[in-house]
């Protein structure tokens, strides 16, 4: 039997994407992202059968996205060069905390329903977060060996990274969206932390304080 057209699959996951963060993945109903959708409840069960069949492939879809991105940036360049691996780092860095910052309310809300006992939010974590831990702990360790990084153990490098580069984000978006932050630090908070030249900045000064002396993210 041919599948019916007008990307009906596709406005679903559209409709999820902007209620999951909303309701969670205990809320998330077949009939609210029908009717999200507008498409017939019918439709939903079609495609996708169950609510956590939804759910696993929307958050398939964000990932592999991102998770495409990174590993483009991991090829050489144009003209074949290889590209030292402190470089390759910066981009895989940038790469994650700008997928970190569109999607943070997105991922603290499954990061939230996964420490809540979902099943399917702690699935698509466990299968998916040491995958890109895995592209940073492999740059870090060719870094090293080129010493261009100072040769911590990967766990601390890693840590250290994640703290000075992505918890801004993170933590800085949760706050503003619960209202917790100052009114002055909340008003300057996308500039500040969450804009592609305060994210760069961050990565300039972390990979500085691995021991890189100059970094292309810290360049006027």
């Amino acid at each position: 039997m041919a599948r019916p057209s007008n990307n009906i699959d596709q406005r679903l996951l559209d409709a999820g994407i902007a209620l999951l963060p909303q309701l969670g993945c205990r809320g998330l109903s077949a009939r609210k992202l029908a009717e999200a959708a507008g498409v017939n409840l019918g439709m939903f069960h079609y495609h996708f059968g169950s609510r956590e069949a939804f759910i696993r492939t929307l958050l398939e879809q964000v990932y592999e996205a991102m998770f495409s991105r990174l590993t483009m940036q991991l090829e050489v360049d144009e003209d074949g060069a290889g590209v030292a691996s402190v470089e390759l780092l910066r981009r895989a860095l940038q790469v994650l905390a700008f997928f970190a910052r569109d999607r943070r309310a997105l991922l603290g809300r499954i990061l939230v329903d996964a420490l809540g006992g979902e099943a399917v939010a702690a699935e698509f974590l466990r299968a998916n977060v040491p995958r890109h831990i895995a592209v940073l702990a492999r740059l870090i360790a060719q870094a090293q060996a080129e010493r261009a990084l100072v040769a911590v153990p990967l766990p601390q490098a890693l840590g250290f990274l994640a703290g000075a580069v992505l918890a801004p984000v993170l933590a800085g978006g949760a706050l503003a969206s619960a209202g917790m932050l100052p009114a002055a630090l909340g008003e300057t908070l996308d500039g500040a932390v969450l804009s592609d030249a305060a994210i760069e900045q961050r990565i300039g000064f972390a990979l500085r304080g691995l021991g890189v002396v100059e970094t292309q993210g810290d360049r006027p």
